[in-house]
């Protein structure tokens, strides 16, 4: 469910929180959700788009040997392996029992294996799709009825809200992390970078509503009406409102980690390669003076 449910914010819930689940428990609902699938299907072009990050940043102009160190540190911080621990450890810690056993009906009953086979077909598309999707060159027919569906959606859970902040909540982690593995004031990075991010926020929301929209319609395309209403009622229900607070919880813990696991392997190689060019002058060997020719 990771698609959909990264799209999904809960501004508050009545459901009471009761204990916190176990690991093993918290692992069965990642599984049922298929979460490794569709994070796993993310990752692959995660160092590109991170590399295109820091290219394009103007105030601080990098050499192709520090961009190649981006792309280095980006494979080796957005792994599923960084990624589980954390976020089974938030699922286990935002989760209760009675959500468990209620949200465990849906996932298990026709709609909700339906519903997650459909979010892991879209998240396994290739990238050029996927934008296509998002822009509406790849369009799912649809009523007016559907657009509203949709719409109800994405506006009763923050969709939207929920996918800005999480990523840009990723993006502080590597800017944190950076400045961690640099030696840098890892709290003035995190004040410089929380505000980059409210300065953004509503422009990002704004850009992204409409593709989101796009990008739910299509997935669920071969969802009725019907379907899409009764994932509504479980979505604004008690627990479905702790389910995908806790499994959004989830989500930003992971991808909190690997954003920092990124940044801190990347401020160690930046380190590294200023310290090289440092030692460039001293290192270098005395220049050879060429012998005078002789004459006859």
């Amino acid at each position: 469910m990771f698609r959909f449910v990264l799209a999904l914010l809960l501004s508050g819930s009545a459901y009471a929180l009761e204990s916190p689940v176990d690991i093993e428990t918290a692992a069965r609902i990642y599984q049922e959700a298929a979460t490794r699938e569709q994070v796993r299907a993310t990752l692959a072009t995660m160092p590109e788009h991170i590399r295109q990050l820091f290219s394009a940043d103007t105030s601080a102009r990098m050499s192709e040997q520090q961009l190649d160190a981006v792309t280095a540190a980006a494979k080796r911080g957005f792994r599923i392996d960084v990624f589980e621990a954390p976020a089974l450890s938030a699922l286990a810690g935002n989760l209760d029992e009675a959500t468990v056993k209620k949200s465990e009906v849906f996932l298990l009953s026709d709609l909700g294996r339906r519903m997650v086979a459909a979010d892991v077909a879209t998240a396994t598309l290739d990238e050029h799709t996927i934008d296509k999707i998002m822009n509406g060159e790849i369009a799912a027919p649809t009523t007016p009825q559907r657009e509203a569906l949709f719409e109800k959606l994405e506006r009763a859970a923050h969709s939207t809200e929920s996918t800005v902040r999480i990523f840009l909540s990723m993006g502080q982690a590597v800017a944190i992390g950076t400045a961690v593995g640099a030696g840098r004031d890892s709290a003035a990075v995190a004040e410089t970078a929380r505000k980059s991010s409210d300065a953004s926020r509503p422009g990002l929301e704004l850009t992204m509503r409409a593709p989101l929209r796009r990008y739910l319609a299509y997935s669920y395309r071969d969802m009725s009406d019907a379907d899409l209403k009764r994932l509504l009622v479980f979505l604004e229900s008690p627990p479905g409102k702790h389910y995908v607070s806790a499994y959004i919880a989830s989500l930003g813990a992971g991808f909190d980690a690997m954003g920092t696991r990124c940044g801190e392997q990347l401020g160690e190689s930046l380190r590294e390669l200023a310290q090289a060019q440092l030692d460039v002058p001293t290192n270098s060997p005395p220049p050879t003076i060429a012998a005078p020719a002789h004459t006859h």
